[in-house]
C-alpha cells in the first residue's frame, strides 16, 4: 500500500506517507492501514488530513482601482501572492480577493516580501485583453527599494541576464546568469542616506527575484536581503528562500493602457515609511 500511495500521489513522498500511516491518518476501509496491507480492488484507502495550520501574516489590504476590466489591489509586505510553499493557502492575496471577484486571476505576481501595487483581472473574460495591455511596452512598473551602499551614478541601467543556477536548499535558484534570459532594469538614486540609497527602479522585463538579482549584481544589494549577495548570487553559506523576509521592496507605480477603452491609467501605492524621502512632497516615482 505504502507504494501504491507514494507512486500515485507524488504531492508527499514515500517518508511522508509511512509518517501519516504510522500516524493513524490513513484508513483502509474503517480500520486504520499498515504500511504493508496489500489493497484489493473495491476497497476504500482514505487519508484525513489533519487541520491546515499556516503561519500568521498581514491580512490588511486596499483596492487601488476596480472596473469591470482590471483590479489593482495593495499588497502588504508578508502577503504571499498565491498558495504554495507547503505553508500557505488561505493566507494568501489570491484568497482575499477572490473572496469579492471569484474568478480573478493575477497578471503578475510579487514576492513575500515585496509590497505595492498587484494587478488582477476581475473575471475570466478580463484576463486575456488584461494581459496583453499589462505586457505592452508601454507599460511601466516602478518599484522604490532601499540598497546598500552609494552607487556611483545618479541614474543607470542594468542589464546582466537571469538564469537558474544550482542551489542546495531549493535544486535551483534565479540568479544573475551569463546565458539567461535578457533582463533590464532602470535605477534612479532619490536619497542618498549614511550607509544606504533610496532608489527607483523601472523594471522592464519580469524576471523572478530581478530587482534584488539586478541590485546585488551591481554591488548594492537591498538592506536585509538574506539570499541575494555580491554578483547576484546566493550569499556564501546562505540556506535562505526566496520567500525569506528582511528587505524593503515596493511596487510603487503602475501606468498602462486601459484594456477596453485605451485610456492611459496611472495607479499608485504610498510607500512605507522608510522608502518615502525626506522631502514634504514626495511624489517621485
Amino acid at each position: 500500500m505504502l507504494a501504491h500511495l507514494a507512486a500515485r500521489y507524488r504531492m508527499a513522498t514515500e517518508t511522508e506517507w509511512l509518517n501519516r500511516i504510522d500516524s493513524g491518518q490513513v484508513f483502509l476501509g474503517d480500520e486504520p492501514a499498515r504500511w504493508n496491507d496489500r489493497l484489493q480492488s473495491g476497497q476504500q484507502l482514505s487519508w484525513i488530513r489533519p487541520p491546515w495550520i499556516e503561519p500568521e501574516v498581514p491580512l490588511a489590504t486596499a483596492i487601488l482601482f476596480e472596473d469591470a476590466d482590471l483590479l489593482a489591489v495593495a499588497k502588504p509586505s508578508g502577503l504571499p501572492t498565491l498558495p504554495g510553499g507547503g505553508e500557505f493557502l488561505d493566507h494568501t492575496l489570491l484568497t482575499l480577493v477572490r473572496r469579492r471577484h471569484p474568478e480573478a486571476a493575477p497578471m503578475h505576481r510579487l514576492g513575500r516580501g515585496t509590497s505595492g501595487i498587484l494587478l488582477f483581472a476581475p473575471t475570466a473574460k478580463a484576463r486575456k485583453p488584461l494581459q496583453a495591455a499589462f505586457q505592452d511596452a508601454g507599460t511601466r512598473k516602478v518599484y522604490r527599494t532601499l540598497c546598500s551602499g552609494h552607487p556611483e551614478a545618479e541614474a543607470f541601467q542594468i542589464t546582466v541576464p537571469i538564469g537558474e543556477v544550482p542551489y542546495a536548499p531549493l535544486g535551483r535558484l534565479h540568479a544573475a546568469l551569463a546565458g539567461g534570459r535578457p533582463s533590464e532594469s532602470r535605477v534612479t538614486v532619490l536619497e542618498r542616506q549614511q550607509e544606504a540609497t533610496l532608489v527607483a527602479v523601472e523594471i522592464r522585463t519580469g524576471r523572478p527575484h530581478q530587482i534584488r538579482i539586478h541590485l546585488a549584481w551591481a554591488g548594492h544589494p537591498l538592506v536585509g536581503d538574506p539570499l541575494y549577495g555580491p554578483g547576484g548570487v546566493p550569499l556564501p553559506g546562505t540556506q535562505a528562500l526566496p520567500g525569506d523576509l528582511g528587505y524593503l521592496l515596493h511596487a510603487h507605480r503602475l501606468e498602462l493602457a486601459h484594456p477596453r477603452t485605451g485610456e492611459r491609467i496611472i495607479i499608485c501605492c504610498q510607500p512605507p515609511p522608510l522608502l518615502r524621502t525626506s522631502r514634504t512632497d514626495d511624489r517621485t516615482p
